[in-house]
This record gives structure tokens, C-alpha cells and sequence, in this order.
């Protein structure tokens, strides 16, 4: 009986290891890759078919203008600076934008830290968890979100074919430890696949930040 115990206590002491040692990984994987991506969220009115359609055409037109902006851009820390350099741009033109399609929705735009499901850019994913970003919330912002990242420059890739540009890629390898990219990327490898839901399972429950 005493080693039955003993055993049990052993195997407890694991588990508890095992756990915080997971939770160590997560942690620092995750805060890793959001640290060298920045995102864009564009948040609909409603989930109407009108608003819906509006969400996109904004999102269009700030699209092209960051691409101009970003163009030279070398690191996320520029990306940042300069969108908040132009916030104010941001807003005129998805004002504007709104405006010229026949609608008087307000528009909130904010630069910040926030939670961002998982989501897929062509070949690379991106773990749930926090990331900063540009939000853009249009009218009420009851309506379902648009997402992408502005930098690496993932946005302005065309997403049905399923590849991301090479340079982006460059980027994030450049800037990520080998295991970090090969979670993110499409290589097709079960004990990275099983490390990605680990990170997916420990952000949608809260327990890394």
C-alpha cells in the first residue's frame, strides 16, 4: 500500500511538471511570434449583407493605403509608427469610404494589444492569442470581424492562392527560432501539429498571456 502511494505522488509530481513546463513552452512560443507580427481588424456595423459588403470596401481602401505607406518598412516597430503617424488618415478615409457609399456610421480606430482567434494567411497560421494591431471598428461594431497582418505583409497577398510572399516569409524566419516557424508554417509534421494545438488549447483557455 505504501508504495501504491508513493507511486501515485510520483505520478502527480509529473503531471504537475509536465503541466507548467507546457504552460513555460506555450508562453514563451507564444509571446515570440505575436511579438513579430501586426495586425489589421476591421469590425462590421452588423452582420448585415449591406454592412457586411461596407466592412470589405473599407477594408480595401486602407489596404491600399498602408501598402503605399508600409512599402520601405523593414520592422514591426515602423509598421507601428507609422500607422500611428497616420491614424487620423486611417479614419478620414474609412469615413470617406463610408460616406461615398451612402452610409453615416462613425468609425473608431485603435492601435493596441487584443485578442485575435486562430487564422490562416495562405501558408503560414497564426495562433489564438494577444497581438498587436490596428482596429478599426465601424458604426456599432456588432458585426463579424475581418482580419489579416500587416506586417509581416500578409494582408496584401492574394490568399486563394494559398502561398505566402517569400519575403514575408524571410521576415518571420529571420525572426523566429526554427521551431517557432515551423509551427506556424504548412509543413506537414504530427509533433509540430500537436505543439500548435497545445498553444491553441492553452490561449483559448486563458492560461498563457
Amino acid at each position: 500500500m505504501k508504495n501504491y502511494k508513493v507511486l501515485l505522488l510520483l505520478l502527480f509530481l509529473l503531471f504537475v511538471y509536465t503541466f507548467f513546463c507546457a504552460i513555460t513552452y506555450a508562453n514563451v512560443v507564444s509571446n515570440d511570434i505575436s511579438e513579430n507580427v501586426f495586425r489589421l481588424h476591421v469590425i462590421a456595423n452588423s452582420d448585415s449583407d449591406e454592412d457586411q459588403n461596407l466592412k470589405y470596401l473599407v477594408r480595401d481602401s486602407l489596404l491600399n493605403y498602408m501598402e503605399e505607406l508600409s512599402k520601405d518598412c523593414k520592422s514591426k516597430d515602423e509598421v507601428i509608427s507609422i500607422a500611428k503617424e497616420h491614424s487620423s488618415d486611417f479614419k478620414s478615409i474609412a469615413v470617406n469610404t463610408i460616406r461615398e457609399n451612402g452610409y453615416d456610421y462613425d468609425v473608431s480606430i485603435n492601435i493596441g494589444n487584443f485578442d485575435f482567434p486562430t487564422k490562416t494567411y495562405g501558408d503560414i497560421s497564426l495562433p489564438s492569442g494577444n497581438y498587436d494591431a490596428l482596429r478599426v471598428e465601424i458604426g456599432e461594431a456588432k458585426g463579424k470581424n475581418w482580419w489579416c497582418v500587416m506586417f509581416p505583409p500578409l494582408c496584401f497577398i492574394d490568399i486563394s492562392s494559398g502561398v505566402v510572399p517569400e519575403d514575408s516569409k524571410d521576415y518571420l524566419k529571420e525572426n523566429m527560432s526554427e521551431e517557432e516557424y515551423k509551427l506556424i508554417s504548412s509543413e506537414e509534421d504530427n509533433v509540430f501539429n500537436l505543439k500548435f494545438k497545445l498553444l491553441e488549447f492553452f490561449a483559448n483557455n486563458h492560461l498563457i498571456s
